[in-house]
């Protein structure tokens, strides 16, 4: 299985387009391979660099795993998004301080559908999925502030 963008390569810069800087909409991803016995995906986005803790961008779950995309500026037709830590359940995209700051497109393919509630935290997320993780995928984006 593997995540991929049309946006930017693996471990390249993301554009500013896709952060607080310009239009702070979602990049499109592409998911290719799913496991045909996946029950559902997870996609979950955040920044292990910033300054306090790991940053949480983005927490969709129970995506149907037929979904072979995002499109920019939208979320999947199925899955429910989960909580971030700018206190949304939408995409909220990069804002670090200044310096270069890496964010990890996290897809996981599971076994089961999650029985967890609305507007759950990627802890919450990340817990359930523990066990049932059949298949995973990661894409790493870059991102620069000078000031």
């Amino acid at each position: 299985m593997r995540i991929l963008s049309s946006a930017f390569e693996h471990n390249q810069n993301i554009s500013g387009k896709y952060t607080c800087d310009g239009e702070n909409v979602n990049p499109p991803l592409q998911f290719i391979d799913t496991p045909q016995n996946a029950k559902s995906l997870v996609l979950i986005v955040d920044d292990p660099d910033a300054p306090s803790k790991t940053w949480v961008h983005w927490v969709i779950f129970n995506i149907d795993p037929k979904t072979s995309k995002i499109e920019e500026n939208s979320k999947p037709e199925t899955g429910i998004l989960g909580m971030t830590d700018f206190g949304r359940t939408e995409w909220g995209g990069p804002c670090p301080p200044p310096g270069t700051h890496r964010y990890f497109f996290k897809l996981y393919a599971l076994d089961i559908i999650l029985d967890i509630s609305q507007s759950s935290d990627k802890k919450a997320a990340t817990d359930a999925i523990k066990g049932h993780i059949i298949a995973e995928s990661e894409l790493i984006g870059l991102y620069s502030r000078s000031k």
